[in-house]
């Protein structure tokens, strides 16, 4: 008997862990994908907290400048330092507001707002990239508990070939080493258990990250999984310009639009209302109004380059985007022939491959029998038909993944 793998024992460990109805429940592909979406990864909730502080500075950052408050005694002669000397000795209590200039307020506030969109798009991407990593995990963990299994009965028929050759060797009509060779054969499927096991493991690890080691502890379903239905590939096509990762950038798009439009405003006058209120000892107090204005009178040092810089920064992010957008196409056409022409491999191993492996097995053993084929031929045979159902299940697990490939660009 193999020693237990690392998995069994943190399976065994996360047994007082989880409820006992999840350890008898199978964990189906889909129910992953859900478990995986709901648990709150922090690599997704660090994107919910980025655009929550970004909308909490777009309250912030489109208010007024906080006012300005000044209190000083003016006028004191330095001759005597006598504050009731002098009649203009005054002690001036003053107020200044200052107003950014046009409309820099809301258009500081639309950016953050977009720059929060961005961060929520980041969010739906990643949800995206999660509900991918998992159904790939879950699909090669599903393949590698297959491979075992088809490799398990494959060890099973050989041994039972070696039944058959030590019943004609008993008779005198075959050679030893026919007897032999059934020992190498069965030694060489233990080794190739042994490195399924090791893949599996692997591929449980992956799947651990994503939906937690009580889960992943679970047993998976005999039947072959069904992901959702995709679209055609027109339809994929057209959907691609709402891809998240597309979204992120509309969203970068706007920011960088508003950084424009707060850079045409620099070109706009600012102004502020100040007034003061004197108090004189025994005389009129005085009373002080005024309007100050910053003026941009040299543009070509500051706001020129500023605005030319905010435009090229807008010129940039549209060239991600249809870098992005370029890429997507890629991955689809690369996803979508791959999937279909998986399909033809498939309906092709399905309907001739396997089954003429399986004849020349049965032919190969009724020729052995019969003294007319010899015995490394017949071991050939099985072992083709083992490579031959591996292959299948390989396909059929390659054309899932490529359909998962697909429903993360079409959006589901």
């Amino acid at each position: 008997m193999t020693s237990p793998t690392i998995f069994a024992v943190l399976a065994i460990l996360a047994m007082p862990f989880a409820l006992p109805a999840q350890a008898q429940n199978t964990l189906g592909l889909e129910d992953s994908v859900r478990i995986a979406i709901a648990a709150n990864d922090p690599s997704v909730a660090l994107f919910e907290e980025r655009a929550r502080a970004l909308e909490e500075r777009a309250i912030a950052d489109s208010q007024l400048p906080d006012p300005t408050f000044t209190a000083r005694m003016q006028n004191v002669p330095l001759s005597s330092f006598d504050i009731n000397r002098e009649g203009m000795t005054q002690l001036s209590l003053g107020l200044r507001q200052a107003f950014p200039k046009g409309k820099t307020r809301s258009l500081t506030r639309a950016r953050r707002e977009s720059e929060a969109a961005a961060e929520r798009a980041r969010k739906a991407l990643r949800e995206r990239q999660i509900a991918l990593q998992t159904r790939t995990a879950w699909l090669e963990l599903y393949y590698w508990r297959g491979a075992r299994k088809i490799t398990e009965q494959s060890r099973q028929h050989i041994k039972d070939l070696g039944g058959i050759a030590q019943a004609i060797f008993a008779t005198g009509r075959s050679a030893a080493q026919n007897v032999l060779r059934i020992d190498l054969e069965t030694g060489l499927l233990d080794s190739r258990l042994v490195e399924i096991d090791r893949k599996a493991d692997v591929a449980r690890a992956d799947l651990v990250r994503m939906v937690g080691i009580a889960n992943a502890a679970r047993p998976l379903p005999d039947s072959f999984p069904l992901l959702p239905s995709v679209p055609d590939a027109k339809t994929m096509q057209t959907a691609l310009v709402r891809h998240p990762s597309v979204r992120v950038f509309d969203a970068k798009i706007d920011a960088r639009k508003r950084d424009v439009d707060i850079a045409r405003q620099q070109y706009k006058p600012g102004f502020a209302i100040e007034g003061a209120y004197g108090v004189r000892d025994s005389r009129s107090d005085f009373g002080t109004v005024g309007v100050s204005l910053s003026v941009p009178l040299f543009t070509a040092r500051r706001q020129d380059p500023n605005l030319a810089a905010a435009k090229r920064l807008k010129s940039a992010e549209r060239l991600g985007r249809e870098a992005q957008v370029l890429e997507l196409n890629r991955e689809l056409g690369r996803a979508y022939a791959q999937w279909a022409r998986l399909g033809e491999r498939i309906a092709l191993y399905q309907d001739e491959v396997l089954k003429q492996a399986q004849d020349t097995a049965d032919a190969a053993l009724i020729g052995y029998q019969n003294e007319t084929a010899d015995f490394a031929e017949l071991v050939r045979a099985e072992l083709a038909v083992l490579d031959t159902k591996l292959t299948l299940l390989r396909l059929r697990i390659d054309r899932a993944k490529a359909q998962a490939q697909l429903l993360y660009l079409a959006g589901d």
